[in-house]
Parts: C-alpha cells; sequence; structure tokens
C-alpha cells in the first residue's frame, strides 16, 4: 500500500484454513481462529437458567494486562492472556534497559575488529560481502523490505499482538546487541492498539523472517500495512492517528534481530495450544455424555488400572472423567437393564481406551507448554552477543538459535494427537446411530417413527467427511526440508506450515466434537423418558442443559444445518467446559 492510499475499513476475509467451512454451509460461524464470533440467537422457548453445575466465567470487562518484561519471567498464562484479547500495558524493566544499553556499547566496539553477519556484512548468500559504516543504517531499512515478502491471509490480530511481545522480551534479555528504544517501539504499537498485517505463508521456520519483517516495516513508519480501531491503512498514516511517532530509524544491526528467531512460530503454537486445550476438556465432556447416553460400565474408568499404566496424564484424565459422571444412575446395571436385559461384559474399545488416547493429547500439551515457556524467556536471534569469557569487552558469536525445529515437530505431534482425537470422536458418534453397537437407542437417533424420520445420519456424516481430511493434514510437515538461497539455508524446519496445518485441524475437530455432543444428548432425550427415576449426574447434566438452550431435541426431521452450527458455536466459543475447568481451558 502507498503513502496516500485511502484507508479501508472493511474487515479482512476469512482466512484460506476456512475454506472447509465454506464447503459446509458454516460460514455464519466459521472465522479466523480465535476472533470472537457473534453468539447466535437461542430459540426463544430454550432459555433455561444455567446449570450451576456448569463452567461459567466472569462477564466484567478485562482489566489491562500490566506486563513489565525483562526477557525471564514472561508465563503462558500472560500469553494466554493476550491470546483471549485482553488489553496489555507493556514496558521493558529498569534492569533489562540497563543490561541492553550495556551490550549495545560492547557490541558497536566488538566491531572495529570482528566481521560480523547482519552487521557489517550482508546477509544470506551475500553474507561474505562487507558493508561500510555509511552503508550500515540504510541496510537496515533494506533488509526490511527485501524479507517482507510474505503472502495469504494474516495471522489473527491477537496472535500478532503475542508476537510482539514475546520478540521485546527476548530483546530485553540483552544478547541481541540492540538498544532498548527497539523493543519498546515494538510494545508501542502493542499498547496503542495498532496491529502490523503480518501474512502467514512465505516463512520455512529457519526463523520467521517474511511476517517479522512485515511487523519490522510497520514499526519504522514505512507503508506497510496496519490495523488501527477497525481500519486497515499505510502504517505512516495509523501510527500517528494512534498518537505514535511515525519514524522510528533503526541503527546498525537492529534488523536483522526483528527478522531473526522463531517468535511468529511460538505465538502460533501457542495460539494452538490454547485452542487445543479448549478442546481436550470439551472432549472429556463429549466422551462423558456419550458414556452416560450408552449406559456406559465405570469400569474402564477404575483409578487402580490406570495407575498400573504410569501415565499421569491418563489417571488425570480417567479422575475428571469419574468425577463427570459421579452419582449418574444410568450407568449402573439397573440403567442398563433398562434397555437391554442382557448383561454386558465390557464395552468396546473406543470406550475402555478413550482415556489413553485423550491422555495422549494432555501429555503432548504439557510438552508444548514447557516448550513455549521456554522458547518466550530464550535468545533465538543470530548473531547474539556475549561478554567475553577470557579478556575485556564482548564478541559476537554465530549459530543457528533461530531454528523451529523443537517447535515445528511439537506441532506436527500435537496435529496427529488431536486428528486421533476427532477419529475417536467420530467413532463414538458412529457407534450411537446403531442400535446394536448403541445397546439399544433408536435407529439413526431418529424420533418416532424412524423410518419415516432419518434422524441424525448425516450429521454424523459431516464428521465422518472430515477425518481423512484431518488424517491428510495430520502429515509431518517438518521431514518435508529441502534446502533454498543458493545451499546457505539448506535445512528449514517447515514449521509454520505445520503449525497452520495444526490449526486448520483445530477448526475440524470444533466441528466433529460438536457432531458427538448432539448425537450423545439426542441419544439422552430419545430414551429419557425409559429412564425415569435414574438421574444423570451433575456435570453430564450441566452440559446437556447448556447445549438444549440453543438446540432443541430433535423430533420430526428438521433442517440440521442450523442445529450443527449453533452447536459448533458452542464448543468454538468453550460453552461446554465441564465444571472443573478454568476459562483459560486448563484444567483447575
Amino acid at each position: 500500500m502507498t503513502r496516500g492510499a485511502p484507508i479501508s475499513a472493511e474487515p479482512r476475509e476469512a482466512p484460506v484454513t476456512r475454506r472447509i467451512a465454506t464447503a459446509l454451509g458454516l460460514v455464519a460461524v466459521l472465522c479466523v481462529p480465535g476472533q470472537a464470533v457473534a453468539e447466535p440467537p437461542p430459540p426463544p422457548a430454550l432459555r433455561p437458567a444455567p446449570h450451576p453445575a456448569l463452567h461459567r466465567a466472569p462477564q466484567p470487562a478485562p482489566r489491562p494486562l500490566d506486563l513489565v518484561l525483562d526477557g525471564g519471567s514472561f508465563t503462558l498464562q500472560d500469553a494466554f492472556a493476550i491470546l483471549d484479547g485482553r488489553p496489555v500495558s507493556a514496558r521493558l524493566a529498569p534492569s533489562a534497559r540497563t543490561a541492553m544499553a550495556r551490550t549495545r556499547a560492547g557490541a558497536l566496539a566488538a566491531l572495529d575488529d570482528q566481521r560480523v553477519y547482519g552487521w557489517n556484512q550482508a546477509l544470506g548468500p551475500l553474507k561474505d560481502r562487507p558493508l561500510t559504516t555509511e552503508q550500515q543504517e540504510r541496510f537496515q531499512r533494506n533488509i526490511l523490505r527485501s524479507h517482507a515478502a510474505g503472502v495469504g491471509e494474516p495471522l489473527p490480530d491477537d496472535v500478532v499482538r503475542l508476537a510482539l511481545v514475546l520478540k521485546a522480551n527476548q530483546l530485553a534479555r540483552g544478547h541481541a546487541g540492540v538498544r532498548p528504544e527497539v523493543p519498546q517501539r515494538l510494545l508501542d504499537l502493542v499498547n496503542a492498539g495498532v496491529v502490523p498485517r503480518m501474512p502467514q505463508i512465505g516463512s520455512l521456520g529457519t526463523g520467521d523472517l517474511q511476517p517479522q519483517a512485515a511487523a519490522g516495516l510497520a514499526a519504522i513508519g514505512e507503508d506497510a500495512p496496519v490495523r488501527y480501531r477497525g481500519q486497515e491503512g499505510p502504517a505512516s498514516e495509523l501510527l500517528p492517528r494512534a498518537g505514535l511517532p511515525r519514524d522510528f530509524t533503526l541503527q546498525a544491526g537492529e534488523a536483522l534481530p526483528i527478522v531473526s528467531g522463531s517468535t511468529v512460530l511460538a505465538a502460533t503454537l501457542a495460539h494452538a495450544v490454547h485452542r487445543a486445550t479448549a478442546l481436550a476438556d470439551q472432549a472429556e465432556g463429549a466422551f462423558a455424555l456419550f458414556m452416560e447416553a450408552t449406559r456406559a460400565e465405570r469400569g474402564a474408568l477404575d483409578a487402580r488400572t490406570h495407575a498400573e499404566r504410569h501415565i499421569p496424564e491418563e489417571s488425570a484424565v480417567a479422575a475428571r472423567l469419574r468425577a463427570m459422571v459421579a452419582g449418574s444412575r444410568w450407568m449402573t446395571a439397573e440403567g442398563r437393564r433398562r434397555l437391554s436385559p442382557e448383561p454386558r461384559v465390557q464395552d468396546a474399545v473406543s470406550v475402555r481406551a478413550a482415556p489413553h488416547v485423550l491422555a495422549g493429547l494432555r501429555h503432548t500439551l504439557a510438552d508444548a507448554r514447557r516448550t513455549l515457556t521456554r522458547e518466550a524467556n530464550s535468545s533465538t536471534f543470530n548473531p547474539l552477543v556475549f561478554r567475553r569469557e577470557r579478556g575485556p569487552g564482548y564478541e559476537f558469536v554465530m549459530g543457528g538459535n533461530w531454528d523451529g525445529s523443537v517447535m515445528g515437530h511439537l506441532a506436527d505431534t500435537l496435529n496427529a494427537e488431536i486428528t486421533d482425537v476427532a477419529v475417536l470422536s467420530q467413532e463414538l458418534s458412529a457407534r450411537l446411530l446403531s442400535p446394536r453397537w448403541s445397546y439399544g437407542l433408536p435407529a439413526n437417533l431418529a424420533g418416532p417413527p424412524v423410518g419415516l424420520n432419518s434422524g441424525l445420519v448425516q450429521v454424523q456424516t459431516v464428521a465422518a467427511a472430515l477425518i481423512p481430511e484431518m488424517q491428510a493434514r495430520a502429515t509431518p510437515a517438518g521431514t518435508l526440508s529441502r534446502p533454498v538461497k543458493d545451499g546457505q539455508e539448506d535445512h528449514n524446519p517447515m514449521a509454520i506450515a505445520s503449525a497452520r496445518h495444526l490449526h486448520e485441524n483445530l477448526d475440524r475437530l470444533e466441528i466433529v466434537l460438536a457432531v458427538q455432543y448432539l448425537m450423545a444428548a439426542q441419544g439422552i432425550d430419545l430414551i429419557a423418558d425409559r429412564m425415569t427415576g435414574l438421574p444423570l449426574a451433575t456435570t453430564t447434566s450441566a452440559l446437556l442443559t447448556e447445549l438444549r438452550r440453543y438446540v432443541a431435541p430433535l423430533a420430526d426431521d428438521r433442517y440440521q444445518t442450523p442445529d450443527l452450527e449453533r452447536a459448533i458455536w458452542l464448543v468454538r466459543n468453550r460453552r461446554l467446559l465441564p465444571s472443573g475447568f478454568r476459562r483459560s481451558g486448563t484444567p483447575g
């Protein structure tokens, strides 16, 4: 966008990852992951008071998140608050400013007798070409211009805000050699509500050069697009409107740390972890509701069995499921006799192994949280500046700390885990369609007369249709390295591709879980009159109540897309969190 171009107030288009939703006719509720969507109006007759056992988040407007960045104490709770749209007030700690200023002086002195990549030498395949002192300031602007070549839909605003805060926190560690004014400029954008437009496509995971260069151009006041208070336009025009100086000049060595590192990857993976955790919570709730509908045996949740496997996450999942179905009279021998007189020996594998499958997802999420906390408080640039181990002064050390392999492979593993959860969910939904597999539920979960009514068979097909798409997208992109840049970058982790595929499959998992919730609730309602006198568990009753505030039970066949859209909205907005889970999506 050129200076003087008109400022657009039009909303940006839904991302390419939503094309699947278009094909399903779900455009109204499917949008950029993590962004707010309008609440569908519930049917007038379906507004009972919320069940006391269902989690209810407080409604007051959130207070600004006050961050003092020192490069070592940023937490995932901070990251999740930013991703939830909480306003941010961020600044550098005085100790970080002092350390950065000291390192900056040492870095400039070290240039007198050291040739340094990106400081007094060019970049990439041109790394052997020297730069004069007079060229170095101009070179900073050129780095950002040449590297801002990304395309595609922009990252969600809250992911961009988090990426800028992470970058500032990493710079605050004092090993990049930049002035403290550089990370503070990035924080000024966040504090003022200015969001650079960071395209998603272009990074190979060897740093996030393209999207971070776009943010750098916005920070120095070029014509790169930003968003501010619902408008999009060139930074050169919108920065002054936000009360910020238009221009900011980078000095020697200060552009490369902006584009170097895997900060965008970390923010994108944190967003995926946040989403996946909330979906893991709701997958457990959907399974508990399924157990009620099929009057499942509790033996699969026995604490002694899971203790013998020595997987902490598995024991924790089983414990939460036991709590969710505690007090249920449906899941008793009496409850099973109401529909199936023959005694049940054991449930199917999909029921008995569900805690194990769900535990695999929890285990990977725990790994990702530890990695992201470490990443947020690390120096991920090249080169780095250190005080000399022997002798006075500082020296530059050139290495590969920008590499995103660990996070990329975690994204691939997390994608495999959520795909496995989706496969399990789809299999459980399919069981509910069969009177034999569901132990007596009406065929197709149809209202009477069955046959005249076809029930939810096509709703379940929606979930089945998504499974091969998820399986294809779960192929690890991290194994698909290819050399670029005249062999200078001859190994690339492809980590941003892994993260993008992960988010696409999280979109799909939302739909698959919504199908399971709809079908389990329908199964319960269809046999409720035969279970008179036997209560559901408190938590499962609460989940059913919340769903029924928005979707009526199915009697005669009706138009199904609106029902499914409402269920997807409930899952996406974390409205089906069982009791015992906090809004952050973390078990409480």
